[in-house]
């Protein structure tokens, strides 16, 4: 993990194929099953218009009630190999920041370079300890998959 005021960059290799990973980021019933910093919260809503141009809003509630909505356009989309897209709080909407997701096959598992591009200092989210806690989740729902 490598973070400055303008970027946090995470690798992080998953113990499944590429093919379940892109799924996790790009099917919403999977971005139901991990999605949010939070272990016990819950996705609430999760639309994804995966493609150039296309939309996505996933909102989620913290154990603490707390809601959140997130939202951006994809740039790029690169079946199995790239996700690029922008990315918004609906309690922020004049903080805009960019992430930029590249898949890696590595046999039978998957190496993930994720970059949260200009995230700002004017916003009060933790995005090194979130973003952390949230593929935390992603490893858990993966694994599950992958031994059954």
């Amino acid at each position: 993990m490598i973070t400055n005021d303008s970027s946090v960059f995470i690798e992080h290799t998953f113990g499944s194929p590429v093919e379940k990973v892109w799924d996790a980021w790009t099917n919403p019933s999977q971005i139901m099953n991990w999605f949010g910093s939070d272990p016990n919260g819950k996705v609430l809503q999760a639309e994804l218009d995966v493609r150039p141009g296309g939309y996505f809003e996933v909102t989620f509630r913290d154990s603490d009630q707390t809601e959140h909505t997130c939202s951006g356009t994809y740039d790029e989309v690169l079946p199995l190999s790239k996700l690029t897209f922008s990315w918004r709080w609906k309690s922020e909407p004049d903080v805009e920041s960019f992430i930029i997701l590249m898949l890696t096959p590595a046999g039978e598992s998957t190496r993930m370079q994720f970059e949260h591009k200009n995230p700002g200092s004017d916003s009060k989210h933790d995005y090194v300890k979130g973003w952390q806690s949230t593929f935390s989740k992603l490893e858990r729902l993966l694994s599950t998959q992958t031994k059954s």
